[in-house]
């Protein structure tokens, strides 16, 4: 396996992986302007992209996920649920679903809280063992934080899904399983986030501050302190799900 992560606009993290046996790879939260980026480095590996992904409508910047599909010829990706508003065709992805990358395999775990549509890629690498490796977590869980619940309109709700989509989906995975996040510190996406751009699981199980509370603590911790809105937010979601 091969991996890169890209530090990019508004404190975002792009995520570019794949089997260099075999050719394939993925582009995980493509920012716009990047993506030339991916071309190059997929040259540079001699690997094409299979599939671009976005783990979600982003809100803080623009994507150029749909771009670089169209430029490398691949399926762009987005959660099911997207279909009720996305003005355009896309790939669904859907809860448990697995993405075959040569030797590397990719489980979409569907994790609502942040966004609706909000997945994390559980990644492992088949010629290492069958054990997951790391896995790829958008803005659903941050190094030292949580992804803020509110920008969909309904934090309290939302902050309740979250609670049950890290419980559920990512806090009984194995404690070394590595956590690569959408986002470091300087993101409006979250509050308190670190300035380390990995972390694992175990790690944060037993330092971040809001994976050690119960439910209802959860919800009134994710809800007292929420940072403003991104700026431009309403026009880039436009901009991100527009025909």
């Amino acid at each position: 396996m091969f991996f890169k992560q890209l530090a990019s606009k508004e404190s975002t993290l792009s995520y570019f992986f794949g089997c260099g046996g075999k050719g394939k790879a993925v582009a995980v939260d493509v920012v716009a302007g990047d993506e030339q980026w991916f071309i190059d480095e997929a040259k540079k590996a001699n690997v094409a992209i299979t599939h671009v992904i976005d783990t979600h409508v982003h809100a803080d910047h623009y994507s150029g996920g749909r771009k670089l599909a169209q430029m490398v010829d691949a399926p762009y990706c987005l959660h099911e649920s997207d279909r009720q508003f996305v003005k355009f065709d896309f790939q669904p992805l859907k809860d448990g679903e697995i993405i075959d990358v040569g030797n590397v395999v990719i489980e979409v775990l569907h994790t609502p809280g942040h966004t609706p549509d909000s997945v994390c890629l559980l990644v492992t690498d088949k010629r290492r063992g069958d054990a997951p490796w790391f896995v790829v977590t958008g803005d659903t869980l941050f190094v030292g934080a949580i992804g803020r619940p509110d920008l969909a309109g309904k934090e309290k709700e939302m902050a309740a899904q979250l609670y049950d989509s890290l419980h559920a989906k990512l806090l009984n995975l194995p404690n070394e399983v590595e956590l690569f996040p959408g986002h470091q510190a300087g993101s409006v996406c979250g509050a308190g986030l670190s300035g380390k751009p990995s972390s694992t699981l175990g790690f944060e199980k037993r330092w971040n501050p809001a994976l050690s509370i119960d439910k209802t603590a959860f919800v009134e911790f994710l809800t007292r302190e929420i940072p403003p809105r991104p700026a431009e937010m309403d026009r880039m979601v436009a901009a991100n799900i527009a025909a």
